[in-house]
C-alpha cells in the first residue's frame, strides 16, 4: 500500500504526523479542503435549502486517495516535505471520518425542528 509506505517513511525522516508543525497544519488543511471542495455546493443553496447544501458541501469535501497519492509523489520528487505530507494525509483522513457523519446528522434532523426531536407524523387514515 502506497499510503502505508509513505507514513512509515515519514517517521524515519522526522516527519511523524504528531510532529508539532504537522499538528498545526492539520486544521488549516481541513478547512482548506472544505473551502476548496465544499464551497461550490453553495451554488445550489436556493434549490436544495441550507441544510442539504451544507451536507452536500461536507460530502464533496471528503478526500483521501488523491491526497495520499499526491503527497507520495510530492515527497518522492522532493517538492513536498514529509511533515506537510503527513499533515495533508491526516487532514484527508479526518475529512473522510468526520465530514460524512456531520452531513448525515444534518440530513436526519428535520429542517423545521431544531430541538433534535423527530417531527410528529399525522396519524394515517385507514
Amino acid at each position: 500500500m502506497a499510503g502505508t509506505d509513505l507514513l512509515n517513511g515519514l517517521c524515519r525522516e522526522g516527519g511523524c504526523p504528531w510532529h508539532d508543525a504537522a499538528l498545526v497544519r492539520v486544521p488549516l488543511f481541513l478547512l482548506a479542503l472544505l473551502a476548496v471542495r465544499g464551497v461550490p455546493a453553495y451554488l445550489a443553496v436556493r434549490t436544495l435549502g441550507a441544510r442539504a447544501t451544507a451536507a452536500t458541501a461536507l460530502l464533496q469535501a471528503t478526500s483521501l486517495p488523491f491526497i495520499v497519492t499526491a503527497t507520495q509523489i510530492g515527497v518522492a520528487t522532493g517538492l513536498m516535505t514529509p511533515v506537510t505530507a503527513a499533515a495533508l494525509v491526516c487532514a484527508g483522513l479526518l475529512s473522510v471520518l468526520v465530514f460524512p457523519v456531520v452531513a448525515l446528522a444534518l440530513l436526519r434532523q428535520p429542517a423545521g425542528d431544531r430541538s433534535g426531536r423527530e417531527a410528529q407524523q399525522p396519524p394515517s387514515r385507514r
